[in-house]
């Protein structure tokens, strides 16, 4: 596994490697000892998984408080353009993303530490995305911020079709409107 820093304290790019011959592949998606070695010692309590057409838009979500999360994110199938906003207060990257492509080609992964909003825009039908959380799903302390918030000027790739978001993505506030979301 190679760890890549991102231009954004705490966010990794994981590499991991792969093994392929004429039957296919195998690569370690996780090992603990190497994680350490980096550095990166997390307890992960919950794996998702979630299948998304090409682009449907989720996020920007995250949960506050003790409740908040950090993930560990890779595209089984298909690929996305994977975000994180940096949403620490005292940060000298707060309000500014790391936006970078998973994909069942490339293996990578995305290492988004507690403190960050999360989203992803699916850049192919069938696009499947699992990730890992250091803590359980706490409905009462999510929070978001809408993906498509100009402020952030994150620069979501276009698809040959209208983004697709949920409604509750849709009714989320602007990052400036932090009295709504804040940690």
């Amino acid at each position: 596994m190679k760890f890549d820093k991102t231009h954004i304290e705490g966010v990794w790019l994981i590499k991991p490697q792969v093994w392929e011959d004429e039957r296919g592949y195998f690569m370690e998606t996780f090992h603990r000892e190497k994680f350490h070695q980096a550095g990166l010692r997390y307890t992960w309590v919950q794996d998702n998984e979630a299948m998304s057409n090409k682009g449907v838009l989720r996020g920007l979500h995250f949960q506050i408080g003790k409740d908040a999360q950090a993930k560990l994110v890779r595209v089984i199938r298909g690929s996305i353009f994977d975000v994180a906003v940096d949403l620490r207060p005292q940060s000298p990257t707060y309000g500014k993303y790391v936006g970078v492509v998973l994909s069942d080609d490339n293996k990578y992964q995305l290492l988004i530490p507690r403190g960050f909003a999360h989203g992803y825009l699916a850049l192919e039908d069938n696009t499947i995305v699992s990730y890992k959380c250091d803590n359980y799903y706490a409905p009462h302390s999510e929070r978001g911020i809408h993906p498509l918030d100009d402020t952030l000027s994150i620069q979501w790739p276009t698809v040959d079709r209208p983004y697709l978001l949920s409604a509750k993505d849709q009714q989320w506030p602007a990052f400036l409107h932090k009295e709504a979301w804040m940690l």
